[in-house]
């Protein structure tokens, strides 16, 4: 089943996203291999697209409870980028590709 996840960063967490990106990045690229993986991406600040406010991941996850545990062991947890993670199941409509 497919799963929304959408982290919102917690205040001044910037450099903390940077230095934990390529862990994280190595993450989703887990996901894509595998053909889990929707889509990702951060929400960019609209006066400073360099900076962010969050992220939207959608991917395929066995359960609510393996989509929770996989969002827990973000490195972007670990390293306090992500302040909150909302999920929820996903249906993809369109594209229908």
């Amino acid at each position: 089943m497919l799963f929304m996840l959408m982290a919102t960063d917690a205040d001044n967490s910037h450099e903390a996203r940077m230095q934990a990106r390529p862990k994280h990045l190595a993450r989703l690229e887990e996901l894509k291999a595998q053909k889990r993986l929707v889509l990702a991406g951060p929400n960019p600040l609209p006066e400073d697209d360099s900076h962010f406010s969050g992220s939207l991941i959608v991917a395929e996850f066995e359960s609510l409870d393996e989509a929770q545990a996989w969002a827990e062991q973000d490195p972007y947890v670990d390293a306090g980028v992500f302040e909150e993670i909302l999920i929820r199941p996903f249906k993809k409509i369109l594209p229908n590709d």
